[in-house]
């Protein structure tokens, strides 16, 4: 999984930008990510409009909010009845660019319920524990989602749908029949979409009085939004070292443990270790001990706002000061999970294996951002950066 450029892809009969595989695509606002599917499930699959959408895969409990039911497109007590159409949403909660997608689908779920529209996410994941049904339970109750939600951490309905053309977010609308009528990936493209939900619910009742088309839930949203390039995102295991990503890790071995010293000069776009530190697969761990007390991590990056994907590691709470160009984060530029302790320190409380916003700039740069714990539960999983402001 990878940041693409601030471009979504929106896939419409008559498009004629060739993507993948047979897709056609046409670039608008947004973003997505690119996953990191299992190898074995890596397939170029991805269903172009006009096909047939394949079956959902899933037993009662694979499914939330459908009061212990599992959902089925097709036959008898399937949701394509002929009165109903169907927006496929493919999710992963710890993935920026699908979390702000998550106000436009609540919103679209309160509005069209009640004229036939039925929203499915299918959350595939990407790290270890997103694949725990109590992790996704927690963020669908935690972003207040309603529709219902298939948890795919087999990679079945992926594999089906996407295979190795897959992003995160990625909707396909479905009409009555079943037949994809279009494909969006990435953030962006809002308005478009919702204008094919009222297209298709039109056609199954004629006259049918809907609202307006919703106006962006955020400034940058807004069709003059300007994005600029921002730092990639950074991954923390041995896909990060892989990338080089790890800035003063020179040998990687899975479960080792090595001390650093953070250098001089420092680039963007890469971890920057400082104390005793654990290179797991998938994250990195600090050592904490009375010879070692505190483990630090520094990243330069260029965005407006960064993000970071970190797991409580004995599910126990702990604080992660962090700082920006070499004090605590002011007002202004705090991300939404910042907190403050009496001495004025910022720091985030990692109380659930999720994404935490550390800072929303007032103006794009260039930034050092500081990480720093006294706790040996941290793990660091990866960075997100965004990058849109309004016009």
């Amino acid at each position: 999984m990878r940041n693409v450029p601030k471009k979504g892809v929106f896939v419409l009969t008559g498009v004629v930008i060739l993507f993948a595989i047979g897709t056609l695509i046409l670039i608008l606002d947004g973003s997505s990510r690119l996953p990191m599917i299992p190898q074995a499930l890596a397939q170029t699959n991805a269903y172009d409009i006009g096909l047939k959408a394949p079956e959902l895969v899933g037993g009662a409990r694979d499914f939330l909010n459908t009061d212990g039911k599992p959902l089925r497109l097709y036959g008898a007590g399937g949701v394509l009845d002929g009165q109903h159409i169907v927006l496929v949403d493919f999710w992963e909660y710890t993935c920026v660019n699908c979390i702000r997608t998550l106000p436009y689908l609540k919103e679209w779920n309160q509005r069209y319920t009640k004229d036939g529209l039925v929203i499915i996410g299918i959350h595939t994941p990407e790290f270890s524990f997103a694949h725990k049904h109590v992790n996704v339970a927690a963020a669908v109750k935690r972003f207040g989602l309603k529709y219902p939600i298939l948890i795919d951490s087999n990679y079945r309905n992926w594999q089906l749908w996407q295979g190795s053309a897959g992003y995160w977010p990625r909707d396909y609308l479905l009409d009555p029949s079943g037949r994809v009528v279009s494909d969006h990936a990435g953030e962006g493209g809002y308005a478009e979409s919702e204008r094919e939900i009222q297209v298709l619910l039109s056609r199954i009742h004629p006259g049918i009085s809907l609202p307006p088309i919703m106006k962006p839930v955020r400034p940058e949203d807004g069709s003059n939004a300007v994005c600029y390039p921002s730092t990639p995102e950074m991954y923390a295991g041995a896909r990060g070292y892989e990338q080089g990503q790890l800035g003063n890790v020179t040998r990687y071995q899975p479960g080792e443990q090595s001390a650093y010293r953070t250098p001089e000069s420092l680039d963007d776009g890469e971890f920057y270790l400082d104390g005793v530190w654990i290179t797991g697969q998938e994250c990195l761990q600090p050592v904490i001990s009375a010879s070692s007390p505190i483990a630090k991590v520094t990243v330069k990056y260029h965005a407006l706002g960064a993000n970071a994907v970190i797991r409580p590691g004995r599910n126990e709470p702990f604080k992660l000061f962090v700082y920006q160009d070499g004090k605590p984060i002011s007002r202004r530029d705090s991300g939404a999970d910042i907190l403050r302790d009496p001495q004025g320190r910022t720091y985030v409380l990692v109380n659930s294996p999720r994404m935490y916003r550390l800072t929303k700039n007032a103006h794009f740069g260039t930034h050092l951002l500081l990480m720093e714990t006294s706790s040996p539960d941290l793990r660091l999983y990866s960075m997100t950066f965004t990058s849109c402001v309004e016009p």
